[in-house]
């Protein structure tokens, strides 16, 4: 028995060529807004001399994670510039910027929606199942429909490739916050919106971070994809390499995305629970606000402790 084909991709191609016609002007518009923010950002990175870029991030690095990720960062980005490939580079990590904020702008409150909300939560476990196992190539096929080839269209399918670890993490983090934490704000008459800000999602924060790391690792992963579609970068480095069967080539590009994509991994696993220079300068700000509060405190109390007359 034969059964009846199903016309699935046509349908798509439909909604596609409907969205087209009836949404250019929304198109145009997120198309204009990526175009830009990926320039700028371009403009800040490649704007200053290699070294002083590399001191600064380098001195981000000290300060979030540690000495360690310091050295290597002007290590390995000291070995992007001997490559020659510092503006490809920095291409790739303006495009991977843009796409993790754009990301993570969308993923969280959908993620914080999923935990308050059993209903939201059925509804995108599905959605976000079929965008995981979706291979990354076919999220090209319609970025270049509505946005034409170029950096806008392999930011578009980053985000998109990128959203579910960070929907999933964020839910995972809220609901796994002490319910007796937040019976308690709820006894002393705390707000729902002042609970979540307060006490859930600095709770959740781990998760959450842990989330954006995922998020960003595989924005990552996008850039060699993208270069197919004329973003540039280091994936058109690695592109070019294959086209030309040139070893030297693809594998130069692919140890600059390595040293992108390590940096940029330990940057944002440590700022969730890092050991950097930033949280011992907080901590001991804190303890010293605490050592100095009973020191006021005692005169206070002495001369409530005299006599009076």
């Amino acid at each position: 028995m034969e059964l009846p084909r199903v016309p699935v991709g046509e349908w798509f191609d439909g909604l596609v060529g409907w969205c087209t016609d009836n949404l250019g002007w929304l198109f145009d518009g997120i198309g204009s807004a990526i175009e830009t923010s990926v320039d700028a950002l371009t403009s800040v990175l490649t704007g200053p001399p290699v070294i002083v870029l590399t001191l600064l991030l380098a001195l981000l690095a000290l300060l979030v994670s540690g000495w360690k990720l310091s050295v290597f960062t002007i290590l390995g980005f000291a070995l992007i510039e001997s490559m020659e490939l510092w503006e490809d580079s920095m291409d790739s990590l303006a495009l991977v910027l843009v796409a993790a904020v754009v990301s993570t702008a969308l993923s969280v409150p959908i993620g914080i929606a999923a935990a308050r909300s059993d209903v939201v939560s059925r509804m995108v476990r599905p959605v976000l199942d079929f965008m995981q196992t979706m291979p990354a190539f076919v999220y090209l096929i319609p970025a270049i429909f509505f946005f034409s080839i170029g950096a806008v269209p392999g930011v578009v399918a980053t985000v998109i490739f990128s959203m579910p670890p960070g929907v999933r993490l964020t839910e995972l983090g809220i609901r796994g916050v002490d319910p007796e934490m937040v019976e308690a704000g709820e006894a002393f008459g705390t707000p729902p919106n002042r609970i979540l800000t307060r006490i859930q999602i600095p709770l959740a924060m781990p998760s959450i971070m842990a989330g954006i790391n995922q998020l960003i690792m595989l924005a990552l992963s996008m850039v060699v994809i993208a270069g197919m579609v004329g973003a540039g970068g280091l994936g058109g480095v690695v592109l070019e390499g294959i086209n030309r069967v040139d070893i030297a080539t693809g594998f130069e590009g692919g140890i600059a995305v390595v040293i992108l994509a390590i940096y940029l991994d330990r940057l944002t696993g440590a700022l969730g629970h890092g050991p950097g220079m930033l949280r011992a300068l907080f901590a001991r700000g804190r303890n010293g606000r605490g050592t100095a509060t009973p020191g006021a405190a005692a005169p206070a109390a002495d001369r409530e402790a005299e006599p009076v007359g």
